[in-house]
């Protein structure tokens, strides 16, 4: 066992799975399966989930809408898919609670540091929604920030790929997978493993970054137990 604390970022994207909208509930049971099996390792597990399934910002306000609002509808959204995620965790056998940056009080804690840690502490999932609760900020800086909030010992990102290359995979067949990376190296080669805050953050509070597939059954798991299934940012990697 490699980690005592982690934390988790799941796209909004990984939830619809095949389906062009909306969450694919057999995808929502399979996370939380895999989560349950990494909780009951008697590792802490935090999770930030994006919106990207409902609604993006970024999108809609290049279509005209205000950014600052379109953002708060994500964050919304994100809150919809941490409830789905939450009772999928229960339903597994999870308690869990779902921290919310925006007051939801019906649905939601809201988000306090010492609260979300010793739920952490109680083995509860804790899941955060809303984003940061501030508009221009994306959900990878929300998971930045959180990591270091509650002295999370490492971001573990899943994607849609199986780790950060050198050049788009879908596009370059030739295109190179790196097994670890630096921070300065992500930032300065525009990687996109994480937005440049996010990476900032990252480095500042020297918290490693795990980018690995999603879609492969068992994936979370491995990826929390210390296996090599992806790219490792930060720490103290060089370039490979």
């Amino acid at each position: 066992m490699v980690y005592q604390r982690v934390l988790l970022k799941l796209s909004g994207e990984a939830l619809m799975g095949s389906l062009g909208y909306g969450i694919d509930p057999v995808v929502v049971q399979s996370i939380a399966q895999e989560v349950a099996k990494v909780v009951s390792q008697g590792i802490q597990i935090a999770i930030v989930v994006g919106g990207g399934n409902i609604f993006r910002g970024v999108k809609a306000a290049s279509a005209g809408m205000d950014r600052a609002t379109a953002d708060y509808v994500g964050m919304i959204a994100t809150v919809m898919n941490a409830i789905t995620l939450q009772d999928a965790l229960e339903q597994a056998g999870v308690p869990t609670r779902v921290q919310s940056a925006i007051a939801m009080q019906e649905v939601a804690e809201p988000y306090i540091r010492r609260r979300a840690i010793r739920h952490l502490e109680k083995k509860r999932v804790v899941i955060f929604g809303a984003g940061s609760g501030n508009p221009f900020f994306t959900t990878d800086t929300t998971a930045a920030l959180r990591a270091a909030e509650i002295d999370a010992e490492v971001i573990f990102k899943a994607t849609k790929v199986d780790g950060v290359y050198d050049s788009d995979p879908h596009l370059n067949p030739n295109a190179r997978r790196y097994q670890t990376l630096t921070y300065a190296h992500v930032l300065n080669q525009d990687l996109r493993v994480m937005d440049s805050t996010a990476i900032a953050l990252c480095k500042e509070n020297n918290i490693p970054i795990m980018v690995f597939d999603l879609s492969v059954s068992g994936n979370i798991y491995r990826a929390v137990m210390g296996e090599s299934i992806g790219t490792l940012v930060g720490g103290f990697c060089e370039v490979s």
